[in-house]
């Protein structure tokens, strides 16, 4: 399959009108390969192993946890173009809690897949509520597209921001209220 990738770049840089022989190029192919490893490492992610848990401190433990600020980069499904920006996420245990650096490599697996922002958001915490059996997860992020940068309306200063709440949030409104102020800081 890898060779075939290779193939493929080759056919991109002739299409674009490069020379498959200019020595700045000669390896870009295998490059390009190891680099879509790297990049579209989300697909070979178990999502439900990164879900190591502890006890929560109570049985009714009911406070949010956040963790704000986790930065990714991602590529757009829709161009094959980067967007990047920061992603935070929040949950109301129920009676487990999970690592705090767990919450980041989620969404650096499904960042590093092909993917649209609003349903990276979506994925976050549907996986939060599935396997954590959480009261409510929420993620909002924030992200620069290079499709919007790059291309089309190239507008330098936009960035997208996104919401996907589950659980207590959606049917509290205090919940709610408290999530986002909780953000703001």
């Amino acid at each position: 399959m890898e060779k075939k990738v290779e193939e493929a770049v080759q056919t991109v840089l002739q299409f674009i009108g490069e020379d498959l022989d200019r020595e700045g190029l000669v390896e870009t192919p295998s490059r390009v390969v190891r680099s879509y490893k790297h990049l579209f490492g989300g697909y070979s992610i178990d999502i439900s192993s990164l879900f190591k848990t502890f006890e929560a401190i109570n049985d009714s433990y009911d406070e949010i946890i956040v963790l704000k600020n986790i930065e990714f980069y991602s590529m757009c499904e829709h161009h094959m173009l980067p967007f990047f920006g920061q992603a935070h996420v929040a949950y109301i245990p129920d009676k487990k809690v999970i690592g705090v650096s767990k919450l980041a490599r989620i969404v650096d697996a499904f960042a590093r897949r092909l993917q649209i922002q609003e349903r990276m958001g979506d994925q976050i915490t549907s996986a939060i509520m599935s396997n954590l059996k959480a009261k409510g997860a929420v993620c909002v992020i924030e992200a620069s597209h290079l499709c919007m940068r790059m291309r089309g309306v190239e507008k330098q200063n936009s960035i997208m921001m996104t919401s996907s709440l589950k659980g207590v949030f959606l049917k509290d409104p205090s919940s709610r209220s408290e999530v986002f102020s909780l953000l703001k800081h």
